[in-house]
């Protein structure tokens, strides 16, 4: 992979290598990282880790977690291991398929699982592969929640973002095996309609579901002028990577 931009991430604490034109984390991969209850000294697998942005700010954020990703096209994989060292930070890259996951996370649990998985289940999918893998639905959303409470060890925590409007297939996946679900929606201005949502649950647990007032993510109720208009939380957690407390 050559084409690439140099980006910055946590106000230019951590420094990342993504391809130009493929699949580009962005805020979205921020805000996964936050959410994350990690402390140092536990274990995380981030399903689908792409060039890595997402356990890299988690591990910028608590120095000591354990950090895995699983990213199943290789040139991710091979970025995400740059981005790692280039940032002095540990993470261990694992080129496979969740859907059918290497022999050597089969014998493993973690602590923490964490996800992004593809938004759209239909439509065009972009001329880029690599894009189009990372946005696009080959394994269902059940897969990815199956894949995830299997790796989980009893009582740890699986934490997603996902479009809002796939949160009924992400509580489906999810009843009966993982409970104390928190959802937290995430709006773009204080009176829109959600346009993400981040789930949490704890495998094994039977705490009843809590749906958290919104996240706003800019500051005034309209495009007002050009440049960044962020809420002063999420001015926190994008340019200071500062937690979102869930529970």
């Amino acid at each position: 992979m050559s084409d690439l931009t140099s980006d910055d991430f946590l106000d230019g604490r951590l420094t990342i290598a993504q391809p130009r034109h493929g699949y580009r984390s962005g805020a979205d991969a921020v805000m996964l990282a936050a959410a994350c209850p990690a402390s140092p000294g536990e274990s995380v697998l981030e399903l689908g880790c792409g060039a890595g942005v997402a356990s890299l700010c988690l591990g910028w954020r608590v120095p000591g977690a354990v950090l895995t990703g699983l990213e199943r096209q290789g040139d991710y994989a091979e970025l995400a291991r740059q981005n790692a060292a280039r940032n002095a930070i540990p993470l261990r890259v694992i080129t496979g398929d969740l859907a059918r996951m290497p022999a050597e996370l089969r014998s493993e649990s973690f602590d923490h699982i964490i996800a992004n998985p593809p938004f759209f289940q239909g439509g065009t999918a972009p001329g880029d592969a690599g894009r189009g893998e990372a946005r696009h639905e080959e394994t269902p959303m059940a897969g990815w929640i199956d894949a995830a409470l299997r790796r989980l060890r009893p009582g740890g925590v699986v934490t997603l973002i996902q479009r809002a409007d796939r949160l009924d297939s992400l509580i489906l996946a999810l009843a009966g095996r993982a409970g104390g679900v928190t959802i937290l929606p995430i709006a773009a201005r204080t009176g829109r309609e959600a346009g993400r949502v981040i789930v949490a649950a704890r495998k094994g647990a039977r705490a009843p579901l809590r749906l958290l007032a919104p996240f706003v993510m800019h500051a005034e109720s309209s495009h007002l002028k050009d440049g960044e208009d962020l809420s002063p939380a999420a001015a926190a957690v994008l340019r200071e990577g500062q937690p979102i407390n869930l529970w």
